[in-house]
């Protein structure tokens, strides 16, 4: 990947009003971060879903066994204190 300047390339390009520096500005942005844009960059939407769905499930298995593993932490802190 090609390294794209930030920076005005000669002193001549200082003497652009705001607005035209600002439009280069944004424009060279744009054109990084489309660099950086290929197929290979992951399934962001994918992970999300996984992770939203890893939390349920966890969520769940709390709400089914959650009773008896307070139980069982309940006996072990008993069990220590004796």
């Amino acid at each position: 990947m090609s390294s794209i300047p930030l920076k005005p390339i000669n002193k001549s390009d200082r003497a652009l009003p705001l607005s035209a520096r600002l439009l280069l500005f944004w424009q060279l942005l744009l054109r990084r971060l489309r660099a950086a844009d290929h197929p290979e960059r992951g399934d962001v939407p994918g992970w999300v879903m996984v992770t939203l769905m890893s939390a349920l499930l966890v969520a769940a298995l709390l709400a089914i066994a959650g009773p008896a593993l307070t139980g069982m932490f309940n006996d072990a802190i008993q069990q220590v204190h004796k």
